[in-house]
């Protein structure tokens, strides 16, 4: 069953027209990953999802409920969540007041938000040892771990993460994916846009190519995985 539904959405940055009618699905419990080049579109249809931007036509439905054009707030406190590209944590405030942050929506539960930072810290135990730290003196791998954190903290039923390895070491981008799958596995659907390919698809479940606004390319992970003119293009194959 769909958890969310994209359908025929329009988006448009002054005149030029970055979405031309996309159109897909997250079925819920699973992870879907958008491929594509820089300026394909695949960060725009998140900030759409997640109510940073405002589509000039189509629908958006999480849930069976339309949330086209409800502001982003709204949208987080029914189960939406997103770890931007960038990570955009608050650098002035320690991890932990970052976490709480991201648990704003929930303030009157504080039994569910100490389970949750329990959850993260259980996840990325290195954000526990730092959790009185300013968040701006961690390390780049240490601020992405805690952009997922923060996004966990309001509990969503889908994750929107975008780029989450950019900029990372190796060793620390296995080490991200590996906890990422973790929280899918436990139920929480994920919207995952990556660079890294052929990472991106053996985590998800399917996937989407973007090109220039358009999506030309949709199919289970194994199977684009498997495509010759995906091979080329993005995962650097003759």
């Amino acid at each position: 069953m769909a958890l969310l539904e994209v359908e025929n959405l329009h988006i448009f940055y002054g005149h030029v027209h970055a979405l031309k009618g996309i159109t897909f699905h997250v079925n819920e419990g699973e992870m879907l990953t958008l491929l594509g080049a820089n300026g394909a579109g695949k960060s725009t249809i998140l900030r759409a999802v997640s109510g940073l931007l405002r589509p000039r036509q189509g629908r958006i439905v999480f849930d069976g409920k339309d949330i086209t054009g409800l502001p982003a707030h709204q949208i987080v406190r029914l189960g939406v969540s997103h770890a931007p590209e960038g990570r955009k944590i608050f650098p002035t405030l320690t991890v932990e007041e970052n976490l709480n942050l991201g648990a704003y929506s929930r303030w009157r539960d504080r039994t569910g938000v100490e389970e949750s930072r329990r959850l993260v810290f259980r996840l990325f135990p290195r954000l526990a040892e730092r959790r009185h730290q300013l968040a701006g003196t961690l390390s780049g791998g240490e601020q992405q771990m805690l952009a997922i954190s923060r996004a966990l903290m309001a509990r969503p039923r889908l994750l929107l993460l975008d780029e989450p390895s950019l900029g990372l070491a190796p060793l620390l981008v296995r080490a991200i994916f590996k906890t990422i799958k973790e929280i899918n596995a436990q139920g929480v659907t994920t919207l995952l846009v990556e660079q890294n390919a052929r990472l991106a698809l053996k985590l998800a479940h399917r996937g989407s190519v973007l090109e220039t606004g358009n999506i030309v390319l949709s199919g289970t992970a194994r199977s684009l995985l498997a495509d010759e003119r995906v091979r080329k293009a993005y995962l650097g194959e003759r």
